[in-house]
């Protein structure tokens, strides 16, 4: 995998996105056509005037974005309607369908991680992108996530960080799409900011958004309507998967996590506090390890395919990503982190500018 540059206006961006990803945008959007069809029984065109609801949230959350899907859409030869329809897959099909991944900040010798597993249908494999994009109004920052979405999990040149782990609720109100929020707060220049997109503007769906800085902050971010619930860090460590557990949060929201969601964070709690060292230096392949475990399989924190699933259940792990936000570092292994042969590491060097490194 390569990282794709993408720079200037809000209308630049997007259409260098549309242009360089046009054909793996087009296969997302047959993808989520299929879940639509298979999760909320809503075929493509019910699905963008579902997605029509979410439209003025944007134009008062976040108008500029609008901008860059509307540029989207023209690089890769859509609608408008098709990029914000993508953009707000969530939205539309997490009543139904739930993602796995399994998400940890760190905090060890003055160094903050931020980790995670992304786990999703196989089919979007290969519709994963990189995007170190760097406009005029806000920090340059590397998104990894899905063709034709404007981000997902990342990091940005100031070292705010956030990873997302997926929520499954009947709930959607006021605020702004997921993905949508995501690219807010990889805008953010503090962590002030980054809660502001939480508890200011609100996100209309749950999830959980765990966020970090180069200073060393860390907090999980149970989002949706309401006012989010919070999760400190505890010896150094946030840990979340799939179900909310945040008191402020599971008392105004009702979840419906997969049965394997709080086995995972336990185990998660255990490899933490029994592999890494107190002391000590720590580097991504420890933590890559970590994002490898297969106890309790197929169930795992590293989720391979399991046809023995049902099929709303059916998803493994599409890629690992461990941001060392510190030295403003994201390392990337596309695919199971157990069978990657090669990473992508990206870095804000001292001149604000990304380098990127593929290394076996």
């Amino acid at each position: 995998m390569h990282i794709t540059p993408l720079s200037g206006s809000r209308t630049e961006i997007g259409e260098a996105h549309g242009r360089a990803h046009a054909e793996l945008i087009t296969h997302s959007l047959e993808v989520y056509d299929r879940l639509f069809q298979d999760f909320v029984g809503l075929d493509w065109a019910s699905a963008r005037q579902t997605a029509g609801r979410f439209l003025p949230m944007i134009e008062r959350g976040f108008p500029a974005i609008l901008e860059e899907m509307d540029g989207i859409a023209r690089g890769a030869g859509l609608d408008f309607e098709d990029i914000l329809t993508l953009n707000c897959r969530s939205e539309i099909s997490l009543t139904q369908a739930s993602g796995g991944c399994s998400a940890f900040a760190l905090n060890r010798n003055g160094t903050q991680w931020l980790a995670q597993n992304w786990d999703w249908r196989t089919d979007q494999l290969h519709n994963v992108v990189a995007l170190e994009i760097s406009g005029h109004d806000a920090p340059a920052l590397i998104s990894i996530g899905e063709a034709g979405m404007v981000a997902k999990i990342g990091m940005n040149e100031r070292g705010i960080g956030v990873c997302l782990n997926a929520i499954r609720s009947r709930t959607c109100g006021e605020g702004l799409p997921i993905h949508v929020a995501l690219r807010k707060i990889l805008e953010s220049a503090d962590m002030d900011s980054t809660v502001a997109v939480a508890s200011h503007d609100r996100v209309c769906s749950p999830a959980h958004f765990l966020i970090g800085s180069a200073d060393g902050q860390a907090a999980g971010l149970e989002v949706h309507p309401g006012e989010p619930g919070q999760l400190a860090p505890e010896a150094g460590t946030v840990t979340h998967t799939n179900h909310l557990y945040a008191r402020t949060a599971n008392c105004q929201v009702e979840d419906f996590p997969r049965p394997d969601s709080r086995q995972r964070l336990a185990r998660l709690d255990n490899l933490l506090r029994e592999r890494l060292p107190a002391e000590g230096e720590i580097g991504e392949s420890e933590l890559f390890e970590i994002l490898s475990d297969h106890h309790g399989e197929p169930l795992s924190i590293c989720r391979h395919f399991n046809p023995d699933q049902p099929p709303e259940e059916r998803m493994e792990t599409l890629f690992s990503v461990v941001m060392n936000l510190t030295q403003r570092r994201l390392t990337l292994r596309h695919g199971k982190p157990c069978e990657s042969d090669e990473s992508l590491t990206v870095q804000f060097g001292a001149d604000l500018g990304a380098a990127s490194t593929l290394a076996p």
